[in-house]
């Protein structure tokens, strides 16, 4: 039997645009609220204005250590627990290694490997206390496969399919599911300066996939049955292979 949703509480990082905006969205309209985890306050405000009550605003920069290890107890103190933590926000830089300045290397690990792990670590505690909980990581079809034109980004997604693989193992007997959906080609931010038509192609042909495909495979994930867990699902776009 499917688990519902209705009345669970969410935190998603990165929940203002892409897969987060969408996975907010869509756990919205299965029932749940959602904390909202972004660093862009214009951008939430907006959001939760249009999403309504269920939609709560969280500030957070996930590359300050301070904001970074504030923002559990700021989202406990809002929303009373977290049902489910969907560590989403990353970042993304391609090309060969050594035109890739090590600031930016600093910035990718930190964002899709360190913030994830401090997230997690944070709010095991509350999880653990309550014996149930849910967390999912947005990971990459890149952590599966050595991609040769993004060497640090695919480190970043490998070093998470492994800790996703090793959390889950520490917290089943705790009642907490520990999983990741690792897309493929998603439409997003990162494809903003594509010309229209030739995004219109690219989404014709099978070869992108919206952020709502990628949600609904998240909601799925959340809805199984407690004694399922789904460890890892992979979201391809149909004409794309790795």
């Amino acid at each position: 039997m499917a688990e519902s949703l209705n009345g669970k509480v969410a935190a998603v990082t990165g929940a203002a645009s892409g897969i987060g905006l969408a996975t907010t969205e869509a756990l919205i309209a299965q029932g749940a609220s959602v904390v909202m985890v972004d660093r862009d306050e214009a951008a939430l405000q907006k959001i939760v204005e249009r999403l309504g009550d269920r939609a709560i605003a969280q500030v957070t920069d996930l590359l300050d250590a301070d904001s970074c290890a504030a923002m559990v107890p700021e989202i406990l103190s809002k929303a009373g627990r977290i049902d489910i933590l969907h560590c989403n926000a990353g970042t993304y830089i391609g090309g060969d290694l050594t035109d890739t300045e090590t600031a930016t290397i600093d910035r990718m690990l930190n964002l899709n490997v360190n913030a994830v792990m401090k997230n997690v670590r944070d709010v095991i505690p509350h999880m653990i206390e309550r014996k149930t909980g849910d967390i999912v990581v947005t990971c990459s079809v890149a952590g599966h496969m050595p991609i040769q034109w993004e060497p640090v980004y695919s480190g970043s997604k490998w070093a998470i399919t492994c800790f996703v693989q090793t959390m889950r193992r520490q917290l089943n007997k705790h009642g907490i599911r520990v999983g990741q959906v690792s897309p493929g080609p998603v439409v997003s931010a990162l494809l903003a300066d594509w010309p229209a038509d030739r995004l219109q192609a690219a989404k014709d042909s099978g070869s992108l996939i919206e952020p709502t495909e990628v949600s609904d495979a998240v909601v799925y994930m959340l809805t199984r049955s407690r004694n399922v867990t789904i460890r890892d699902m992979v979201v391809l776009p149909t004409n794309f292979d790795i």
